[in-house]
């Protein structure tokens, strides 16, 4: 190998060096916030009853995963269900049904929100998930890079905002996906797979968590 051809591969490589820590020297960004446990069910009412979710941010410049539970907003579509004590739910005691949990965080103008759905029995109730057989949850938890909205058939959900619903059991229900501007849809996850528009089953007893992929 003669003396011209080393130079050139070691410019090259000094190149690609440069433009990779350039690359990486960009502000790192939060792309998406996953909730971990993406579902979870209280047996009863009972105040005392917790569940710690934690918030995963996952960034690139350079690529990261990081627990970011104490930094993000903790909310939820039905103060009258849970109650949060920092990144820790319980019931309030005062009421049954399904809500949606979010996690939210402003990242230099950028608001990323990740979603789970927490649901509320009381086998007291037969109008309560959990207190007759007849009752069951849909929940839908979405996820990738991209972002979209997963409405229900019949009417319950319109995720993100309210991803879990109560149905009675043997109901037909079919899940419709419509990615937002700029992205595409990655697929279903959990009792549907592929990525056709819809997800369509019939509801089954307990609780049916499906995924929706955004890219």
């Amino acid at each position: 190998m003669n003396l011209g051809w080393l130079r050139y591969v070691s410019s090259v490589a000094v190149l690609l060096a440069a433009m990779n820590f350039l690359s990486c020297g960009n502000k790192l960004k939060l792309v998406s916030i996953a909730v971990q446990p993406t579902s979870f069910t209280f047996l009863t009412p009972d105040k005392a009853g917790q569940v710690v979710f934690t918030a995963l941010g996952t960034y690139m410049h350079p690529p990261d995963t990081r627990d970011i539970s104490s930094r993000v907003m903790w909310k939820t579509d039905s103060p009258n269900l849970v109650k949060f004590s920092g990144s820790t739910v319980s019931p309030t005691g005062t009421g049954c049904g399904v809500g949606t949990i979010s996690a939210s965080l402003n990242d230099g103008g950028n608001l990323v929100t990740g979603y789970a759905t927490v649901t509320v029995n009381d086998p007291t109730d037969v109008l309560c998930p959990g207190g007759a057989n007849t009752l069951a949850v849909v929940t839908v938890q979405p996820g990738g890079l991209g972002t979209g909205v997963v409405t229900s058939a019949p009417s319950g959900i319109t995720c993100p905002g309210t991803c879990g619903a109560s149905f009675t059991v043997g109901t037909p229900i079919i899940l419709t996906e419509t990615p937002d501007s700029g992205d595409t849809f990655g697929g279903w996850g959990g009792v549907c797979s592929g990525t056709a528009n819809t997800c369509a089953f019939v509801v089954p007893a307990g609780v049916t968590n499906v995924t929706a992929t955004f890219n």
